[in-house]
């Protein structure tokens, strides 16, 4: 059950241009966290920021009581929130949203990911005790790629690409997923980053018959499903409906989300 915490940072690290780990003491959320929720962070204090920040947890250690979450400045929150110190405290309100399943009835995974949307993908790989594990990673260029001797510990088999070339595949990474898709016949893919990222995985897990789940990232407010920012289309019966990312979300099974 979320709740509100003011936890201390217990390590803030620059993992490359514009991008951030924090790790947060909070025994509650690193007792409880399910592999794709998120905590809403309130990055400052005063009127510059009011709305919350939703950030996918990314990694979660019982032993230490601590939780990481990776961020990527893209405003004044965000900024505000990378100019914290070690030893201060951060309000958040979590843990947030439906979590990905990761029963044992899926035995060869893959998870896809695309830019700040691989985040939710590492608790996700460490906390399944799937057999075979395969991450794809898509990132505009070299300088922008992070954790990937974390993610390469995570999974059996790592692809990485890069927009430009500059390390990996050069072009998309649905180029690969596609590559290995045959080879591998997954269980489950599950996926998180740019829409046009996620719609292309999606239509290739329909069409080879694979089950796939959507982790969709959302400007939110509430968190907690009382306002309508984080609203996306989902499917009712032969009818469609509005959905909360945040109460709903921000993990749909493919089926049920409706791509306009």
């Amino acid at each position: 059950m979320a709740q509100v915490l003011k936890e201390k940072i217990a390590a803030l690290d620059k993992l490359a241009p514009g991008v951030f780990k924090m790790t947060l003491k909070s025994e509650i959320i690193a007792q409880t966290a399910l592999p794709g929720q998120f905590v809403n962070v309130k990055c400052s204090e005063g009127l510059n920021a009011l709305l919350r920040r939703p950030i996918s947890i990314c990694n979660v250690d019982r032993d230490s009581n601590t939780f990481d979450i990776v961020f990527q400045i893209k405003g004044i929150g965000t900024e505000y929130l990378s100019q914290k110190k070690v030893g201060s405290e951060v309000d958040i309100i979590g843990p947030l949203g439906n979590p990905f399943r990761v029963e044992g009835e899926f035995k060869k995974i893959a998870v896809v990911g695309g830019g700040i949307g691989i985040f939710p993908l590492l608790n996700l790989l460490k906390a399944s005790s799937a057999e075979h594990k395969d991450a794809f990673l898509g990132f505009r260029n070299k300088e922008l790629i992070v954790l990937e001797e974390e993610f390469t510990q995570a999974s059996d088999q790592l692809f990485i690409s890069t927009d430009d070339g500059s390390a990996g595949h050069k072009g998309l990474i649905t180029d690969l997923f596609i590559n290995e898709i045959d080879k591998k016949k997954y269980d489950i893919v599950y996926t998180c980053g740019p829409t046009p990222m996620i719609k292309k995985v999606v239509e290739i897990a329909h069409k080879n018959n694979i089950r796939c789940q959507v982790s969709l990232e959302q400007r939110m407010g509430c968190g907690i499903g009382a306002c309508l920012v984080c609203a996306c289309k989902t499917r009712l019966g032969d009818e469609w409906e509005y959905s909360h990312v945040c109460k709903d979300g921000p993990v749909f099974w493919s089926n049920e989300v409706i791509f306009d």
